[in-house]
Protein backbone atom coordinates (compact mmCIF):
# COMPACT_ATOMS: atom_id res chain seq x y z
CA UNK A 1 0.00 0.00 0.00
CA UNK A 2 2.95 2.30 0.73
CA UNK A 3 4.50 1.51 -2.70
CA UNK A 4 1.22 2.23 -4.73
CA UNK A 5 0.71 5.37 -2.38
CA UNK A 6 3.96 6.80 -3.27
CA UNK A 7 3.25 6.27 -7.44
CA UNK A 8 -0.09 8.04 -7.24
CA UNK A 9 0.79 10.99 -5.42
CA UNK A 10 4.24 11.54 -7.70
CA UNK A 11 1.88 10.34 -11.10
CA UNK A 12 -0.78 12.13 -10.53
CA UNK A 13 -2.12 14.86 -12.74
CA UNK A 14 -0.81 18.40 -11.56
CA UNK A 15 -4.40 19.52 -12.06
CA UNK A 16 -5.78 16.27 -9.58
CA UNK A 17 -2.46 16.02 -7.05
CA UNK A 18 -3.56 15.38 -3.76
CA UNK A 19 -2.53 18.45 -1.39
CA UNK A 20 -3.31 16.59 1.95
CA UNK A 21 -2.86 13.00 1.95
CA UNK A 22 -3.72 10.91 5.28
CA UNK A 23 -4.17 7.17 5.79
CA UNK A 24 -5.25 4.69 8.36
CA UNK A 25 -5.61 1.45 6.86
CA UNK A 26 -7.81 1.75 4.09
CA UNK A 27 -9.43 4.88 5.02
CA UNK A 28 -8.28 8.17 3.28
CA UNK A 29 -8.28 11.79 4.22
CA UNK A 30 -7.38 13.98 0.99
CA UNK A 31 -7.33 17.75 -0.27
CA UNK A 32 -7.58 17.80 -3.54
CA UNK A 33 -8.97 20.73 -5.77
CA UNK A 34 -12.38 21.34 -6.98
CA UNK A 35 -13.81 19.27 -9.41
CA UNK A 36 -11.29 16.63 -9.92
CA UNK A 37 -12.52 13.81 -7.42
CA UNK A 38 -13.53 11.92 -10.85
CA UNK A 39 -10.26 12.18 -11.93
CA UNK A 40 -7.98 11.32 -9.51
CA UNK A 41 -10.35 8.25 -8.41
CA UNK A 42 -9.63 7.48 -12.00
CA UNK A 43 -6.14 7.34 -11.78
CA UNK A 44 -5.98 5.41 -8.66
CA UNK A 45 -7.69 2.70 -9.92
CA UNK A 46 -4.77 2.67 -13.52
CA UNK A 47 -1.95 2.42 -11.16
CA UNK A 48 -2.31 -0.88 -9.35
CA UNK A 49 -1.12 -3.62 -11.96
CA UNK A 50 -2.54 -6.21 -10.41
CA UNK A 51 -6.12 -4.31 -10.66
CA UNK A 52 -6.89 -5.92 -7.15
CA UNK A 53 -7.13 -2.57 -5.18
CA UNK A 54 -10.18 -0.57 -6.20
CA UNK A 55 -11.00 2.97 -4.82
CA UNK A 56 -13.93 4.96 -4.21
CA UNK A 57 -14.59 8.20 -3.15
CA UNK A 58 -17.25 9.97 -0.88
CA UNK A 59 -17.61 14.25 -0.94
CA UNK A 60 -17.78 16.33 1.51
CA UNK A 61 -21.80 17.82 2.29
CA UNK A 62 -22.89 20.90 3.35
CA UNK A 63 -19.20 21.65 4.55
CA UNK A 64 -19.03 17.92 6.77
CA UNK A 65 -16.98 14.99 5.88
CA UNK A 66 -16.86 12.19 7.93
CA UNK A 67 -13.51 10.01 8.64
CA UNK A 68 -13.23 7.25 11.07
CA UNK A 69 -15.21 8.24 14.21
CA UNK A 70 -13.94 12.19 13.56
CA UNK A 71 -16.73 14.28 12.30
CA UNK A 72 -15.13 17.06 10.00
CA UNK A 73 -17.20 20.26 10.03
CA UNK A 74 -15.42 23.31 8.24
CA UNK A 75 -16.55 26.74 9.43
CA UNK A 76 -17.21 30.03 7.99
CA UNK A 77 -14.14 31.49 8.43
CA UNK A 78 -12.19 28.70 6.75
CA UNK A 79 -11.24 26.78 9.87
CA UNK A 80 -12.31 23.18 10.81
CA UNK A 81 -13.92 21.79 14.06
CA UNK A 82 -14.25 18.10 14.74
CA UNK A 83 -17.21 16.03 16.43
CA UNK A 84 -18.10 12.35 16.91
CA UNK A 85 -19.31 11.00 13.99
CA UNK A 86 -22.02 8.37 13.82
CA UNK A 87 -23.94 6.25 10.92
CA UNK A 88 -27.26 6.93 10.34
CA UNK A 89 -27.80 3.82 11.18
CA UNK A 90 -26.72 3.97 14.62
CA UNK A 91 -28.61 2.61 17.31
CA UNK A 92 -27.51 3.87 20.34
CA UNK A 93 -27.50 0.48 22.18
CA UNK A 94 -24.64 -0.19 24.69
CA UNK A 95 -23.95 -2.38 27.49
CA UNK A 96 -27.48 -2.63 29.77
CA UNK A 97 -26.68 -1.61 33.33
CA UNK A 98 -29.07 -3.96 34.55
CA UNK A 99 -26.72 -7.07 32.34
CA UNK A 100 -25.04 -9.68 34.43
CA UNK A 101 -21.33 -7.93 34.43
CA UNK A 102 -18.71 -6.05 36.79
CA UNK A 103 -19.16 -3.00 37.59
CA UNK A 104 -16.01 -2.23 36.02
CA UNK A 105 -17.32 -3.14 32.95
CA UNK A 106 -20.32 -0.87 32.75
CA UNK A 107 -18.23 2.14 34.40
CA UNK A 108 -15.92 2.24 31.46
CA UNK A 109 -18.61 2.24 28.96
CA UNK A 110 -19.22 6.05 31.03
CA UNK A 111 -15.88 6.45 30.68
CA UNK A 112 -14.74 5.40 27.39
CA UNK A 113 -18.06 7.57 25.40
CA UNK A 114 -18.40 10.48 27.54
CA UNK A 115 -14.85 11.15 29.10
CA UNK A 116 -12.21 9.91 27.07
CA UNK A 117 -13.79 10.03 23.63
CA UNK A 118 -15.45 13.34 23.98
CA UNK A 119 -12.40 14.66 25.16
CA UNK A 120 -10.14 13.75 22.53
CA UNK A 121 -12.22 14.15 19.03
CA UNK A 122 -14.02 17.43 19.66
CA UNK A 123 -12.61 20.54 19.69
CA UNK A 124 -14.87 23.11 21.08
CA UNK A 125 -16.11 23.65 24.58
CA UNK A 126 -19.79 24.12 23.21
CA UNK A 127 -20.09 20.68 21.21
CA UNK A 128 -18.07 18.93 24.10
CA UNK A 129 -21.03 19.82 26.20
CA UNK A 130 -23.84 18.56 23.44
CA UNK A 131 -21.84 15.36 23.27
CA UNK A 132 -22.00 14.75 26.61
CA UNK A 133 -25.89 15.28 26.88
CA UNK A 134 -25.99 13.12 23.71
CA UNK A 135 -24.15 10.30 25.88
CA UNK A 136 -26.19 10.32 28.89
CA UNK A 137 -29.16 10.06 27.16
CA UNK A 138 -28.19 6.92 25.72
CA UNK A 139 -26.74 5.55 28.54
CA UNK A 140 -29.99 6.17 30.41
CA UNK A 141 -32.46 4.75 28.10
CA UNK A 142 -30.17 1.73 28.69
CA UNK A 143 -30.64 2.20 32.29
CA UNK A 144 -27.18 3.55 33.43
CA UNK A 145 -28.01 6.16 36.66
CA UNK A 146 -26.83 9.51 37.36
CA UNK A 147 -24.50 8.11 40.63
CA UNK A 148 -22.41 5.78 37.77
CA UNK A 149 -22.06 8.87 35.59
CA UNK A 150 -20.83 11.61 39.00
CA UNK A 151 -18.72 8.29 39.99
CA UNK A 152 -16.50 8.26 36.57
CA UNK A 153 -15.87 12.36 36.51
CA UNK A 154 -15.08 12.14 40.09
CA UNK A 155 -12.09 9.27 39.27
CA UNK A 156 -11.37 10.96 36.64
CA UNK A 157 -10.50 14.51 38.58
CA UNK A 158 -8.90 12.23 41.10
CA UNK A 159 -6.65 10.62 38.71
CA UNK A 160 -5.74 13.67 37.08
CA UNK A 161 -4.50 15.61 40.39
CA UNK A 162 -2.30 12.49 41.33
CA UNK A 163 1.33 13.74 40.89
CA UNK A 164 3.47 10.78 40.76
CA UNK A 165 7.13 11.20 41.50
CA UNK A 166 9.98 10.42 38.80
CA UNK A 167 11.45 7.00 38.34
CA UNK A 168 10.70 5.93 41.91
CA UNK A 169 9.14 2.87 42.57
CA UNK A 170 7.71 2.01 45.89
CA UNK A 171 8.43 -2.02 45.53
CA UNK A 172 5.46 -2.72 48.31
CA UNK A 173 2.53 -1.10 46.38
CA UNK A 174 3.29 -2.78 42.89
CA UNK A 175 1.13 -5.36 41.73
CA UNK A 176 2.19 -9.06 41.92
CA UNK A 177 0.41 -10.38 39.53
CA UNK A 178 -2.91 -10.36 37.57
CA UNK A 179 -5.57 -12.88 37.69
CA UNK A 180 -9.10 -13.41 36.18
CA UNK A 181 -11.57 -14.58 37.63
CA UNK A 182 -15.64 -15.04 36.98
CA UNK A 183 -17.92 -12.68 37.36
CA UNK A 184 -20.52 -13.78 40.08
CA UNK A 185 -22.22 -11.01 42.04
CA UNK A 186 -21.64 -10.72 45.97
CA UNK A 187 -19.01 -12.93 45.31
CA UNK A 188 -16.22 -11.87 42.85
CA UNK A 189 -16.23 -8.72 44.51
CA UNK A 190 -14.74 -9.65 47.86
CA UNK A 191 -12.60 -12.28 46.31
CA UNK A 192 -11.29 -8.63 44.77
CA UNK A 193 -11.19 -6.95 47.52
CA UNK A 194 -9.07 -10.15 49.13
CA UNK A 195 -6.20 -10.06 46.19
CA UNK A 196 -6.01 -6.40 46.52
CA UNK A 197 -4.44 -6.23 50.06
CA UNK A 198 -1.89 -8.66 48.67
CA UNK A 199 -1.53 -6.55 45.72
CA UNK A 200 -2.85 -8.39 43.45
CA UNK A 201 -4.59 -6.74 40.56
CA UNK A 202 -7.48 -8.43 39.28
CA UNK A 203 -9.67 -8.73 35.97
CA UNK A 204 -13.59 -10.24 35.87
CA UNK A 205 -14.68 -12.19 32.78
CA UNK A 206 -18.12 -12.78 32.27
CA UNK A 207 -18.79 -16.93 31.87
CA UNK A 208 -22.27 -17.36 31.16
CA UNK A 209 -23.40 -15.25 28.35
CA UNK A 210 -26.67 -15.36 26.01
CA UNK A 211 -24.63 -15.61 23.05
CA UNK A 212 -22.55 -18.73 24.91
CA UNK A 213 -26.21 -20.32 25.56
CA UNK A 214 -27.96 -19.53 22.27
CA UNK A 215 -25.93 -18.67 19.46
CA UNK A 216 -23.75 -22.05 18.03
CA UNK A 217 -22.54 -21.07 14.43
CA UNK A 218 -21.10 -24.21 13.98
CA UNK A 219 -21.66 -27.35 15.28
CA UNK A 220 -18.97 -29.30 16.82
CA UNK A 221 -17.66 -32.31 14.56
CA UNK A 222 -17.40 -35.33 16.68
CA UNK A 223 -13.93 -36.45 17.37
CA UNK A 224 -13.70 -39.71 15.46
CA UNK A 225 -15.18 -37.51 11.98
CA UNK A 226 -12.19 -34.77 12.35
CA UNK A 227 -9.95 -35.41 8.92
CA UNK A 228 -6.45 -33.93 8.26
CA UNK A 229 -5.33 -34.09 12.01
CA UNK A 230 -2.16 -35.60 14.28
CA UNK A 231 -3.40 -37.99 16.87
CA UNK A 232 -1.00 -38.97 19.91
CA UNK A 233 -1.79 -42.75 21.10
CA UNK A 234 0.02 -43.39 24.53
CA UNK A 235 1.26 -46.88 25.59
CA UNK A 236 -0.90 -48.35 28.49
CA UNK A 237 2.49 -50.15 29.59
CA UNK A 238 4.77 -47.73 29.67
CA UNK A 239 5.98 -43.68 29.06
CA UNK A 240 6.13 -43.97 25.67
CA UNK A 241 3.68 -42.58 22.63
CA UNK A 242 2.81 -43.23 18.93
CA UNK A 243 2.22 -39.88 17.00
CA UNK A 244 0.92 -40.54 13.52
CA UNK A 245 -0.82 -37.89 10.87
CA UNK A 246 -3.68 -39.12 8.54
CA UNK A 247 -5.71 -37.34 6.19
CA UNK A 248 -8.53 -39.75 6.31
CA UNK A 249 -11.20 -38.98 9.47
CA UNK A 250 -9.50 -40.53 12.68
CA UNK A 251 -12.17 -42.66 13.47
CA UNK A 252 -11.19 -44.67 10.70
CA UNK A 253 -7.18 -44.63 11.75
CA UNK A 254 -8.10 -45.63 15.40
CA UNK A 255 -9.67 -48.52 14.41
CA UNK A 256 -6.75 -49.36 12.07
CA UNK A 257 -4.79 -49.12 15.33
CA UNK A 258 -7.18 -51.41 17.23
CA UNK A 259 -6.99 -53.93 15.01
CA UNK A 260 -3.43 -54.42 14.73
CA UNK A 261 -2.98 -55.10 18.69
Amino acid sequence: MVWLEQQVIHSSPLDCRPKLWKRYVDDILEVIQKGSVDKLTQHLNQVDPTNSIKFTHETEQDNQIPFLDTLIVKKPDGSIKLLVYRKKTHTNQYLNFQSHHPLQHKLGVIRTLLLDRMNKVVTEEGDKEAEKQTVQTALQKCGYPQWAFDKVESAIKQKQKQVKPANKKDDANMNKGLVVIPCVQGLSEKAQRIFKKHNIATAMKPMTTLRNILVHPKNKRERDKITDCVSEIPCQGCEATYVGETGRAFGTRKQEHVKSV
